[in-house]
């Protein structure tokens, strides 16, 4: 990546940027109903963590967006990146004795902080399809090395070993083809369920359960196979078929799913990442103020702090 540098706005625009993406990740957190997953309401199918846990794990991190955030804007290569999420996963788990809550995030919305100070150090608005562009421009080639060659390797995580037996595209992988998760389903559902009025909470299940209808969520095998990986694909697909957030009682449904997917101890954690990475983006996104507002009322930065002066 071309070496660049944040302009005399950098603190300013990382603190925006880390604000954003710890506020997101609240608001992912927050959103309820959501099929198994951890929220205000209650554990999910998690024994071992419940919205505390989350919330610790937050504070945590919250100075670590914008660390990834000033290493984009200065060009750090991928294993510069890494060096800081490590350490911050290391920060993680210190905060919930050990607890998994946010590694995923870590990865992909750090990588997403990165790109987007990359951009904000060119002088360019955070527009989704060129906050896109620069992660894979800049990190894009690195990213998929790193997949050919952990694909090459015994596996080590549970998502490695996951992806490894059924053939699943692993976060590397969907991090190489940039995020289309995150920008071509998750996105583009949660604004227009926005545009729609359905509200900013009903706009985030929207964008939730069009995420668990088509990715391949290896927290979802790790739990229940690739059986379980399929039934909560189906049961997504169907409430969406039916409607989605649109069709009456809408909140029943999703709570019905919750329950049995407790019943199943299926829990999607890879969906979740991509909607908070989906809040984030629609929070920034400059030419969308409104939207920005009603998502978790993330404003974005005046444009001069966002540009070169």
């Amino acid at each position: 990546m071309p070496q660049s540098h944040l302009n005399s706005h950098s603190p300013l625009v990382a603190h925006h940027l880390a604000r954003a993406a710890v506020r997101a990740l609240y608001v992912e957190v927050a959103l309820e109903p959501k099929p198994g997953l951890v929220s205000l309401r209650d554990r999910g199918s998690h024994e071992d963590m419940d919205a505390s846990t989350f919330v610790r794990s937050l504070f945590a991190l919250r100075h670590y967006f914008g660390r990834a955030a000033l290493a984009g804007g200065q060009g750090v290569d991928l294993v510069g990146l890494q060096t800081l999420g490590l350490a911050a996963e290391a920060r993680m788990l210190a905060a919930t004795q050990g607890v998994n809550t946010h590694k995923g995030a870590i990865f992909g919305l750090g990588l997403l902080c990165a790109a987007a100070g990359h951009l904000c150090a060119q002088g360019q608005a955070l527009h989704a399809p060129a906050l896109r562009a620069a992660l894979l421009s800049g990190w894009g080639e690195a990213l998929g090395e790193r997949a050919a060659l952990v694909r090459a390797a015994p596996p080590v995580t549970n998502g490695q070993k996951a992806a490894r037996a059924h053939g699943l595209r692993s976060a590397l992988e969907e991090a190489a083809l940039g995020f289309p998760a995150v920008f071509d389903v998750a996105l583009p559902a949660l604004q227009t369920a926005l545009l729609a009025g359905v509200g900013e909470r009903a706009a985030r299940v929207q964008a939730l359960f069009a995420t668990m209808a088509v990715l391949d969520d290896t927290n979802l095998v790790h739990r229940g196979g690739l059986a379980g990986l399929h039934w909560m694909q189906a049961q997504a697909q169907g409430f969406l078929a039916a409607g989605g957030v649109a069709q009456a009682h809408w909140q029943q449904q999703a709570r019905a799913l919750h329950r049995a997917a407790v019943q199943r101890r299926l829990s999607p954690g890879g969906s979740a990442d991509v909607l908070a990475s989906a809040c984030w983006l629609a929070a920034l996104q400059p030419s969308a103020a409104g939207t920005a507002s009603a998502v978790g009322h993330l404003r974005p930065a005046p444009a001069r702090a966002l540009a070169h002066p």
